[in-house]
């Protein structure tokens, strides 16, 4: 065996992105929130960045001849510092030298890149955000360890109990049988103790915790005081299935109970937790925050705007002048200018967002001006690559711009994506949004005859008297997207 080492040439294309670009794409992506986060991190983070909104004399600026300039604070900084140049910014950094302002003493000290203010404020605000912390909710496993020790229990039957409590899922099921959990538990345990510390388990609060399966779980929360016990407890055990199918005809068969019998139990069987575990989970409340807004201008055309709050007056502090002045060595020296680019950047990207998702969105409102004139029915087809095609971006920039991203309007807050979505074409040989399709298609269900509904050949048909033609599978595959169930599913009996 030979092995040959030698070296050669070979020439191809590849893209490299730079460091700015990506940093640009990660900030047009970004949701609002995220963006304000950003800002505030690059705030504590970035000494020679400063936010103007605190500061009046930021907010306007005077031309020459008495002119006021109300460009935002971040365009005017921009430009004195020409963020675009090529030389990334080393001619600014060297002008900034010949620039004298005054500068306290106190705030910068040789050796040291943040000052004992800042580090004191920046303590201040670790210790504010600690104190202002939201207390842990309780969780299942919590709130089962506080019932489980009330148990007169020998001390291996407790510990196993405890092992299977941090077993439960978000559900408060066990996904594996005791055997299986008994096997892989550190001390050896016999099965009738592992047992008995299960039974314990599932009599504790909610009922239903510790089943392995749904209709252990539904048997668990069935006691002697559940109206219909009996009757339940025969449908649980032996016909879930066919409960879930909708077949109440087929349990009349098999157990003799009349139909308005099943359809009482069922009632009651659906007064059961079939997820017992899952009212310890706390989802946080998600707030909307739009970044643009569309109103009608004087001329009555739709224009879109940045929400006011959604703008940052960001500029570049102009308190380490002094230092330049005191002529640091190269070390100090090359971490301003690395600083001062950061924000640089910063800036720049924040506000290529502004300008994109301004255009991004224009576009948009221009294509679905009907769904603002009359209402979600007259949205119509619309894809991204017509949007990038308007504003002379790539696709993949109006991906990032529009995600995450609400546009607030006369009828209400909307995401930007609500806007795209294929279509098909009529009868008429209109063109027609898959959400008409939807909202058609949820119509006929809903004013369907719940005795006899309709099979999905049968929507195709009712759907085509409307217009619009599509094909089985399709009508079929949105119904299930929707969560529509199947036509036996949905008889009433």
């Amino acid at each position: 065996m030979h092995l040959n080492l030698h070296q050669r040439q070979i020439m191809g294309q590849k893209q490299i992105m730079a460091p700015r670009m990506i940093q640009s794409m990660e900030i047009l992506q970004m949701p609002y929130l995220d963006l304000q986060d950003r800002i505030d991190q690059e705030l504590s983070e970035n000494e020679f960045l400063e936010n103007g909104a605190a500061d009046p004399d930021t907010s306007t600026i005077e031309r020459e001849g008495g002119e006021i300039d109300d460009t935002p604070k971040l365009e005017v900084e921009r430009r004195e510092l020409d963020a675009g140049s090529d030389d990334n910014g080393a001619s600014d950094f060297e002008r900034l030298v010949e620039i004298s302002q005054d500068w306290p003493e106190d705030n910068y000290t040789s050796g040291s890149r943040v000052s004992s203010n800042q580090m004191s404020d920046d303590a201040d605000r670790a210790h504010d955000v600690m104190a202002n912390a939201e207390s842990r909710p309780q969780t299942l496993q919590d709130y089962l360890l506080e019932q489980f020790h009330y148990f007169d229990c020998d001390s291996k039957i407790r510990g196993f109990g405890e092992y299977l409590i941090y077993s439960l899922d978000h559900n408060g099921r066990l996904q594996s049988s005791l055997p299986e959990i008994a096997q892989v538990y550190d001390d050896p345990i016999s099965m009738e103790d592992a047992d008995a510390a299960l039974q314990m388990i599932q009599q504790l609060d909610p009922p239903g915790v510790g089943a392995r399966d749904l209709k252990e779980c539904l048997l668990l929360q069935i006691g002697p005081h559940t109206p219909m016990r009996d009757v339940l407890t025969i449908l649980v055990g032996s016909h879930l299935e066919d409960l879930a199918q909708n077949r109440l005809p087929v349990i009349q068969r098999k157990t003799g109970y009349s139909i308005e019998l099943i359809k009482d139990a069922l009632d009651e069987l659906k007064t059961l937790d079939p997820f017992p575990g899952r009212r310890f989970e706390s989802e946080p409340v998600q707030r909307i925050t739009p970044d643009v807004r569309v109103e009608r201008n004087a001329e009555g055309e739709w224009v879109v705007e940045l929400e006011e709050e959604y703008v940052p007056r960001l500029r570049i502090s102009h308190s380490y002048l002094k230092m330049l002045q005191q002529s640091p060595d190269s070390k100090t020296r090359e971490y301003i200018k690395r600083k001062v680019e950061s924000a640089k950047w910063l800036m720049d990207a924040i506000e290529q967002r502004y300008s994109t998702l301004r255009k991004v969105a224009q576009a948009i409102v221009d294509f679905q001006s009907d769904f603002l004139e009359n209402g979600p029915e007259h949205i119509i087809p619309l894809k991204m690559q017509q949007i990038a095609d308007v504003v002379g971006v790539h696709v993949t920039t109006v991906s990032r711009a529009v995600d995450d991203k609400y546009i607030s309007t006369p009828r209400g807050v909307f995401a930007l994506k609500r806007f795209f979505g294929g279509g098909t074409t009529t009868a008429d040989g209109e063109e027609v949004a898959w959400e008409n399709i939807r909202r058609k298609l949820k119509e006929i269900v809903d004013n369907e005859d719940k005795d006899n509904p309709l099979s999905d050949d049968a929507l195709v048909a009712e759907l085509t008297k409307h217009g619009f033609q599509l094909a089985r599978r399709t009508v079929t595959k949105y119904r299930k997207a929707m969560g529509i169930p199947s036509s036996r599913q949905r008889r009433e009996y």
